[in-house]
């Protein structure tokens, strides 16, 4: 049995400090990538990288109970991440937990990250006592959406509309997401 293969090492594990920026790049890199047309070019260019890196940083240092980040490395590059957090019980039901964010760099797609992200995830969620999970899904990423379906989630018919940005006639941009969600 050979010692080396022709594999990189690839693994998920807790985000810690040092991690924000290439979190941020991350995100950012997939963002433009997958919802140019949906959040609008113009709005993606006004992101400010630093501001993101700063909000990824509180969140791994500075969590509230239960919210965890997560990163997929491939060798020691971070090349994806996800955000969770716990979902308070209604009653004497159990609690559930939504993936705030899973995002994989445009070019290391499809090399299974965004899959080990979210299994990692859902084994914490169970950790805390989840029994089902949610995320919300722009309209039109049908790569996520076939993912998501993939992994066993599934719509609820639950939307949302957010704000995206103003028009060049001064009307606001607005954007539509779904709930996807599932058994865990």
């Amino acid at each position: 049995m050979p010692l080396f293969t022709d594999h990189a090492d690839v693994s998920v594990r807790p985000a810690v400090p040092g991690d924000e920026t290439p979190i941020a790049r991350v995100q950012l890199a997939a963002w433009r990538d997958e919802h140019a047309d949906v959040l609008g070019a113009d709005v993606l260019d006004l992101l400010d990288e630093q501001a993101v890196v700063d909000q990824w940083a509180s969140a791994i240092s500075a969590a509230p109970t239960g919210h965890r980040v997560l990163v997929a490395c491939d060798g020691a590059t971070v090349v994806g991440f996800t955000a969770i957090a716990p979902v308070p019980a209604p009653d004497d039901a159990a609690p559930g937990g939504v993936i705030l964010a899973l995002e994989v760099l445009p070019q290391a797609q499809r090399g299974g990250h965004g899959s080990r992200l979210l299994a990692a995830a859902v084994d914490l969620l169970r950790e805390q006592g989840a029994d089902q999970v949610h995320t919300w899904v722009l309209d039109g990423d049908d790569a996520r959406a076939q993912f998501l379906r993939g992994a066993g989630l599934g719509p609820d018919e639950t939307t949302r509309e957010l704000a995206s940005g103003t028009q060049p006639d001064g009307s606001h941009r607005v954007v539509t997401e779904h709930r996807w969600w599932g058994a865990i």
